[in-house]
């Protein structure tokens, strides 16, 4: 691993045991942080695109344009956001834990105000409107969600217990996620057509419920793990910056986030074209929702025993071989009905959903990682790094997904898709998702080195050099 930095700074455990015991208490908690998280995001993910074009008549390609725009502002402004939180002292409260309570209260605001139509406006009024609701809710997403996923790596410094956070940080996901596929396409549509004053309703009741979840996540959750703030000098930024790039897990993990969310917000951009117009069946759509929570609570249970047995990176290539099986399938089977098709995706979602669960565990494995190579503790930095990749896979998904809505020829203004454009549709939702996962895989399978085995030499390391501090 080589020789630490001059300048070592490592977790004081000590402090831990002032604390009560890490347990059910914090899982909920954590559960809570991405419940309120993800209300708002599947609901921007799954009906942002088709609102601005169908409601605020925004060209796709346009829309297209603002996503990638967007999405690749927060991502610096993720890295930024968590270098000032790393460099921040803890308060009384914590270190991240604090900067949810601050920032959820205009997040939702901001999220609320993106889906607001005024009578009378222009098309270009309504351009604007997008542009800059949307950049504002991305940039204060960073300030909550940087914060939150940093926070699992200091509730405990316990391996399965960080698995078990991961785990219950997805069944929060999943919750938010069936609420949201199941409930939300009978809320805001109305004869397969999106309606305007619902959705602003939907909006409302959602940005409630992030509240409510934002604040049982700050109450409920506990960091036992301390580290002094990190000092503001040029040394310790070079020390980061020459670690992070040593830090191949940490890349490679990069890689394969950026590659996910680009499939997966590309999937929920185009599935909802896929349902309306080829399928003709929204309800489809809410059963595919359905399904897709279904198959990530049936997943949970199975992950712990199988990741102690076989390992994070081992079962995660297992799930991405099923996930690019289905789709590929379902390429080939072009004549299923809505309902057939989400039976065989289904195989596909429970596939993903063994990836999608253990990925928080990969990331506090990437910020140990980080510590053995430079002696520094930097939970907001390591984290923001992958959060920028996740935001830029979400920059590409927007760009992809307006882009090549447009490019098969959909107009927003035809009441009936062409057989071409419905064809194109039904390929952008099947076998580019089915070629994304096989690449995946392959990262996981070859490159990504943090196999069952290095983990647990790795934790053994850090716990005995935590001891001699």
């Amino acid at each position: 691993m080589g020789e630490p930095l001059k300048q070592e700074v490592f977790v004081d455990v000590k402090n831990a045991s002032t604390h009560r015991p890490f347990g059910m208490r914090d899982k909920i908690g954590y559960l809570m942080g991405d419940f309120g998280n993800d209300f708002f995001f599947f609901l921007v993910s799954s009906y942002l695109m088709v609102f601005y074009t169908d409601i605020f008549h925004i060209n796709a390609a346009t829309v297209g344009a603002l996503f990638m725009f967007a999405r690749l502002w927060d991502a610096f402004a993720d890295v930024t956001w968590g270098r000032f939180v790393d460099v921040r002292p803890a308060s009384k409260h914590g270190k991240f834990k604090p900067w949810i309570f601050r920032m959820s209260f205009p997040l939702v605001i901001t999220g609320v105000l993106m889906f607001v139509t005024i009578p009378g406006m222009s098309d270009g009024f309504y351009l604007a409107w997008a542009f800059v609701t949307y950049i504002v809710w991305g940039t204060l997403y960073s300030t909550v969600n940087i914060p939150y996923g940093s926070m699992a790596s200091v509730i405990t410094d316990k391996p399965e217990e960080r698995t078990s956070l991961s785990t219950w940080r997805t069944a929060g996901s999943m919750l938010a996620s069936l609420i949201i596929n199941a409930g939300a396409p009978l809320i805001v549509m109305v004869d397969n057509k999106l309606d305007a004053n619902r959705m602003f309703m939907a909006a409302c009741i959602f940005g409630v419920l992030s509240i409510c979840c934002y604040m049982a996540c700050y109450k409920m959750s506990t960091e036992r793990i301390s580290a002094p703030a990190q000092a503001k000098d040029n040394s310790n930024f070079k020390a980061t910056l020459k670690g992070l790039m040593k830090n191949k897990p940490l890349l490679w993990l990069l890689v394969s986030a950026l590659l996910l969310m680009t499939n997966v917000m590309f999937i929920g951009a185009v599935n909802i074209y896929l349902f309306k117009d080829y399928f003709e069946s929204t309800a489809a759509l809410s059963v595919y929702g359905v399904v897709q929570s279904v198959a990530a609570f049936a997943v949970m249970p199975l992950i712990a025993p199988l990741v102690k047995k076989f390992g994070k990176k081992e079962i995660s290539a297992f799930g991405l071989a099923l996930a690019a099986i289905a789709y590929y399938a379902l390429f080939f089977m072009k004549d299923l009905s809505g309902m057939t098709f989400v039976a065989v995706a289904a195989v596909g979602l429970f596939g993903t959903a063994f990836f999608n669960t253990v990925v928080w565990a990969f990331v506090t494995d990437v910020i140990d990682y980080h510590e053995l190579l430079t002696g520094l503790r930097e939970d907001g930095t390591v984290y923001s790094i992958y959060s920028f990749s996740r935001k830029v896979g979400q920059a590409l998904a927007g760009g992809l997904g307006g882009f090549a809505i447009s490019a098969v020829g959909y107009n927003a203004a035809k009441t009936v898709q062409t057989s071409d454009t419905l064809n194109g549709i039904h390929t952008l939702g099947t076998l580019i998702p089915a070629i994304v996962y096989t690449l995946i895989l392959l990262v996981m399978l070859f490159l990504y080195p943090l196999n069952k085995k290095r983990t647990e030499e790795m934790s053994a390391e850090l716990a005995a050099k935590r001891h001699k501090s």
